[in-house]
């Protein structure tokens, strides 16, 4: 089994391979985070903040809580192997980032305290009664709801008038992709653009999808979040191919994509302290409603639009959160 990569060294916060961890302190409580991405640069940044906000909340790390990290890396088989160990460590608490890890922990246990994060239409996916009302065992911050996917189609349209097709590119098993396709189909009539669907699952279908649909001019793409979809490889693609695309997440943009529009992840993370906090103070998930964004981010790649040959509009460009040039 491939052993997991861990955050080393975040701040004061040690970490343990679940399977083997040592005897806890007495009086200190335990997270597990589980993470569908990678152990990369934005995962320190979300796990900075969440150590920043329980500081906030009396909990220091080393002294009062102790939290574990794994990363999946958009691994399926290995957020099942990481979700089991987690359950079986016991912890005080479990956070899992992403749908495909929330499903990993929730197939693994119907009662250990569960708080999600970066997750997209939580009611639709079956992890939650309702946002108000969770029930059960899980609750948590949402990535995005359905009609986002509106958004984001009348977004690519504005920065790419020319574009006559677009396609969502999605995870076909991951429940709130079909509402995102849904309502990029809605919002596409009144622009008279064609919205079709990739399905990926890995690397390969990614590429194999993306230069078939690359042969046809005019073409477009919506980015679903997934950690399947999280990497550079299709902004790598779009360039080459020339294809203008719109991303769920800042770094996509800063990483080389055209545009993105979606929730600041590392403000979530600290405000999930928060829930760690009240929970491990005794208040149940089912009593806490599930928190939905309130900040959303635009930015620009001024320099991706220049190499698409792309003139953006000022309006635009007025109401951008950041413009990289």
């Amino acid at each position: 089994m491939r052993r997991r990569d861990f955050i080393k060294t975040i701040g004061a916060a040690a970490t343990w391979p679940l399977a083997a961890r040592a005897q806890q302190s007495e009086g200190v409580r335990r997270i597990v985070v589980l993470m569908g991405t990678a152990n990369d640069a934005d995962a320190q940044a979300r796990a900075v903040a969440l150590r920043q906000g329980l500081q906030v909340l009396g909990w220091t790390i080393g002294r009062n809580i102790k939290i574990d990290y794994s990363f999946a890396d958009g691994d399926a088989e290995r957020m099942r192997v990481y979700a089991k160990e987690a359950v079986a460590s016991m912890p005080d608490l479990i956070l899992a980032q992403t749908n495909a890890a929330l499903q990993a922990i929730r197939d693994a246990t119907r009662s250990q305290p569960i708080v999600f994060l970066q997750v997209s239409d939580p009611v639709g996916g079956g992890f939650v009664e309702s946002l108000a009302h969770p029930g059960g065992n899980i609750t948590g911050f949402t990535n995005f709801e359905p009609e986002v996917g509106g958004k984001w189609l009348q977004t690519l349209n504005e920065i790419a008038p020319a574009v006559e097709r677009v396609a969502v590119v999605l995870h076909p098993e991951t429940s709130a992709h079909a509402g995102f396709l849904r309502a990029a189909e809605t919002a596409s009539v009144p622009l008279g653009i064609k919205v079709t669907s990739l399905g990926v699952h890995n690397g390969n279908e990614i590429e194999r999808a993306i230069t078939q649909f690359a042969l046809v001019p005019r073409g477009g793409l919506i980015v679903a979040p997934h950690p399947v979809t999280r990497g550079k490889l299709i902004i790598d693609l779009a360039a080459h191919h020339r294809v203008p695309a719109i991303y769920p997440f800042a770094f996509h943009a800063r990483d080389g994509g055209l545009v993105s529009y979606g929730i600041d992840q590392v403000d979530q993370w600290r405000s999930a302290a928060t829930y760690v906090d009240r929970i491990l103070r005794g208040t149940k998930p089912a009593d806490l409603p599930v928190q939905q964004p309130t900040k959303y981010e635009l930015v620009i790649n001024l320099r991706t639009a220049k190499a698409l040959g792309l003139q953006l509009p000022d309006r635009l460009l007025a109401l951008a959160d950041e413009v990289i040039e």
